[in-house]
């Protein structure tokens, strides 16, 4: 048996035709259908021509976990099983119901208030750096207050999260290859989401969570698990904790994973993983298409 790890991405994966050949699986339509009584939207309708709408989290969110929690049902039916689990920020929801955590409408539900108190966020600014100096970077972040270290993807490739002006600072003291800002409405993975996780931490308290069938990597703890507490403890950290990828990239090698996984649509984390470990094979599954045969 080949040890594999199953990664989910996040926002900044989707796109117009992701929902592709699901739209001919019948339980996959019925998923969607559930998903439109929860969200009082069409799933299918924003994926298919609405890419305005789309690029707004408070739908990119609900439309990601639902396709990718497809896809999982999908690979399960299949008979494909993962021996760890891992999300990268919303993916994280997609992980845990793989897991078997809660199910499909619990997260769903989940996810619909996340996306909807982020849409909601203000006054914050965040920028992706590529190839720059760690120890700087960390150094200027560390004496430029009301900014942070929001996702650490890779040795080589960061977000900053924080107040538009701290930002600006940091972006025009660090040497960086390129530095791109992102196209949010506020300062994710940081402490100005304070307010946002407060409220949906109050949701968050009213879904039971089971023991994961399979151990889950978090976003603020890179460390494999099957406890139901200490991954709802994970879960509520996350809209302010950072995204900790590199770390559970290096945690997924260390445990002798030998197959990558990246469940939903783009090949982001694929890409991460083949330049953090070029020897470790990957496999994109985004569609009944590229299900893996036998």
């Amino acid at each position: 048996m080949t040890t594999t790890a199953w990664v989910f991405p996040g926002q900044g994966s989707q796109k117009i035709g992701m929902q592709g050949d699901l739209v001919k699986n019948p339980a996959a339509l019925a998923k969607l259908e559930k998903a439109e009584e929860i969200l009082k939207w069409s799933i299918l309708e924003v994926c298919e021509k609405d890419e305005e709408k789309l690029s707004r989290t408070r739908y990119t969110q609900p439309c990601l976990y639902a396709i990718e929690a497809i896809l999982v049902d999908l690979l399960l039916e299949a008979g494909q099983t993962p021996q760890y689990l891992a999300g990268h920020s919303l993916g994280e929801y997609v992980a845990l119901y793989a897991a078997g955590v809660y199910d499909f409408e619990a997260g769903l539900r989940l996810v619909k208030r996340r996306g909807e108190l982020m849409d909601e966020a203000e006054g914050g600014k965040m920028y992706a750096l590529m190839g720059f100096d760690r120890d700087q970077l960390q150094g200027e972040i560390n004496r430029t207050p009301n900014v942070v270290l929001a996702n650490d993807n890779s040795a080589g490739q960061v977000v900053i999260s924080g107040e538009p002006k701290a930002v600006d600072t940091i972006v025009a003291a660090v040497k960086t290859k390129r530095a791109i800002e992102l196209n949010v409405s506020g300062a994710f993975h940081s402490h100005f989401m304070k307010s946002a996780s407060e409220q949906f931490n109050e949701i968050l308290a009213t879904v039971e969570f089971n023991e994961a069938k399979i151990p889950v990597l978090s976003n603020v703890e890179p460390i494999p698990t099957t406890n139901a507490g200490e991954l709802k403890t994970r879960l509520q950290q996350q809209m302010t904790g950072s995204v900790r990828w590199r770390e559970i990239m290096d945690a997924i090698a260390a445990n002798k994973v030998e197959q990558i996984v990246e469940v939903g649509p783009g090949k982001v984390l694929a890409g991460l993983f083949k330049r953090a470990y070029s020897k470790l094979p990957r496999l994109n599954v985004d569609s009944m298409a590229a299900l893996p045969k036998g």
